[in-house]
């Protein structure tokens, strides 16, 4: 099966210091498709696309990261998308080892490559914040093997399953989108590692480190929480969210970063608007 079979889909929020790299690592003639979400540097985005062959859909305003990841899904005309974060790289040979394991495994629904760290560590996720009990235990597997959930980071999917759950929930604007597909996914098959494809994720570096972003990613960070957690049966959400809030707010990391303080105000903001709206959404 060629690796002209999957589509890369790639939300993109003012991306542009990374973005390159991710491009770069992609092998050619494979179709790529970038969501920009009212970035600030889209005019160098187009530029950028144009010289990669990539397709761009351009919001006039941030959707979220699953709406733009479910705008872009749709353009696809492939039976595999892979959602790959834009501070991403895609290792030799990694798009083939993916579309060998889902030839190896076709009941299962989705899949993560074997992500890597900065320093080259693995970073693999054990269980979801939505699921804590649901945990995989045991060294790092070193062979494909099933996975308990999936790194957002790198999203390997059935394009099939992935429309017959209706994709990401819109009402989750960022932040625990990726653990709710992963459950509603794996009621359709399980969801595997696979050892064979590496991804390198820089992670946190999709967008620009402020304390403005810092605490607009907190904000929905502290709204999705209290949305997934109710979704999947956690009691008393709303709540245990608010009290998380409130108790960041006294943390002594607040008088020496700025940033880190205006992530903590962020996310006591997002507590305190779902609290007044009741929880009914994580946008």
């Amino acid at each position: 099966m060629p690796i002209t079979n999957i589509t890369i889909v790639t939300v993109c929020y003012n991306s542009m210091a990374v973005l390159p790299q991710m491009l770069d690592s992609l092998p050619k003639g494979v179709p790529v498709v970038l969501v920009d979400n009212a970035s600030t540097d889209a005019a160098a985005l187009d530029v950028l696309a144009a010289q990669h062959g990539a397709r761009v859909q351009t919001n006039d305003a941030n959707k979220g990261f699953g709406v733009a990841c479910n705008q872009g899904a749709a353009l696809a005309e492939t039976e595999f998308l892979l959602f790959l974060n834009p501070d991403a790289e895609l290792h030799e040979g990694a798009l083939q080892a993916l579309l060998d394991t889902a030839t190896k495994y076709p009941n299962a629904s989705a899949f993560n490559p074997r992500i890597l760290d900065k320093r080259g560590n693995q970073a693999f996720r054990r269980r979801s914040k939505i699921k804590p009990k649901d945990r995989l235990e045991g060294p790092l597997p070193q062979a494909d093997a099933e996975m308990a959930i999936l790194s957002g980071s790198a999203i390997f999917v059935r394009r099939a399953v992935f429309e017959a759950i209706h994709g990401f929930d819109p009402a989750i604007f960022l932040y625990h989108e990726d653990d709710d597909l992963a459950l509603r996914l794996r009621e359709n098959g399980p969801l595997m590692y696979c050892h064979a494809a590496i991804v390198t994720h820089l992670e946190g570096h999709g967008s620009v480190r402020s304390p403005k972003s810092a605490a607009f990613k907190a904000y929905y960070m502290a709204r999705s929480r209290v949305y997934a957690y109710a979704k999947h049966g956690h009691r008393h959400a709303l709540w245990t969210t608010l009290m998380v809030a409130i108790t960041r707010l006294i943390y002594p990391e607040n008088l020496l970063s700025a940033r880190k303080r205006a992530k903590n105000i962020g996310f006591f903001k997002g507590a305190l608007s779902a609290f007044n709206d009741g929880g009914r959404n994580g946008t």
